[in-house]
């Protein structure tokens, strides 16, 4: 392991632990960071080695239909399979969609390499705001998720949902963790650009306050029946979705930006 950093105020200090899993175990992480940064010195303004994926041993899901524009996308993709009304459903019902995306090792950290399934030809970015979920259910923290989707799979057949969301390389998150005690403002805007080159692809952007689903709402429903000993990651959905006419290509850089985040960056495979 590299080791950990916290950032206050522009200012980087060491943490003791020396990895995601004992980080994440401390049930008052926030109080926890404050006291490391009150009570040590700075070890400088900058990191001192690459960041890496913030995860360890926790799980990764994912909510989906949380926005309109994704619930439009796939009531078009899976019209001809028969499945469309399926995605209307889910929008309007109390229960959310919710399913499992990846475990570490298929999770790309800042400028790794998410990747194309072999056998898709059609495959977007999704740009999420993700939160970080202690083993007590509570939000503590919230870091910036793509959610590698190959819609020509799912659009086949809902039922192909799993082999169009979960495979190596289908996750990315980063670049690190703003742990907080206050949700986001439904202002803070999340903003997509894909470089093909030195080509501007795609762009676009969003707010959280497009989200139709409450993030408090997904934990709760995630959390029924289920446990996460050492906490876990949910993507809560995208409002951004490329044109139809647009796909992923080998070497095209994604880079997702959340203002009081940062940027994650990453190159397809």
């Amino acid at each position: 392991m590299q080791g950990h950093y916290v950032e206050d105020a522009g200012k980087y200090y060491r943490l003791q632990e020396t990895s995601w899993d004992a980080l994440l175990m401390r049930q008052e992480l926030y109080g926890y960071l404050s006291e490391v940064t009150r009570k040590n010195p700075a070890i400088g303004d900058s990191l001192p080695c690459a960041p890496e994926a913030p995860i360890e041993n926790q799980e990764v899901w994912a909510a989906g239909v949380t926005y309109y524009r994704s619930r439009s996308a796939r009531i078009e993709e899976s019209k001809d399979a028969g499945g469309g009304d399926f995605y209307d459903r889910v929008y309007l019902a109390d229960r959310p969609e919710l399913f499992f995306k990846a475990t570490s090792h298929r999770v790309a950290g800042p400028n790794g390499k998410v990747r194309i399934r072999k056998d898709a030809t059609w495959t977007v970015p999704e740009p999420e705001l993700t939160l970080l979920i202690n083993s007590k259910a509570k939000i503590i923290g919230y870091t910036i998720g793509n959610d590698m989707s190959s819609r020509d799979i799912e659009g086949a057949n809902p039922l192909y949902l799993p082999q169009a969301k979960v495979y190596d390389g289908s996750c990315a998150l980063g670049p690190g963790i703003l742990i907080a005690q206050e949700p986001l403002a439904l202002t803070t805007r999340i903003s997509i650009e894909i470089l093909r080159g030195t080509n501007m692809e795609f762009s676009a952007s969003c707010s959280l306050a497009d989200m139709k689903r409450d993030p408090v709402t997904l934990v709760e429903y995630l959390f029924r029946d289920n446990s996460f000993p050492r906490g876990c990651f949910l993507l809560t959905g995208t409002g951004i979705v490329p044109p139809d006419t647009f796909t992923l290509h080998s070497n095209d850089e994604i880079r997702i930006t959340i203002a009081s985040i940062g940027t994650l960056i990453n190159e397809v495979a």
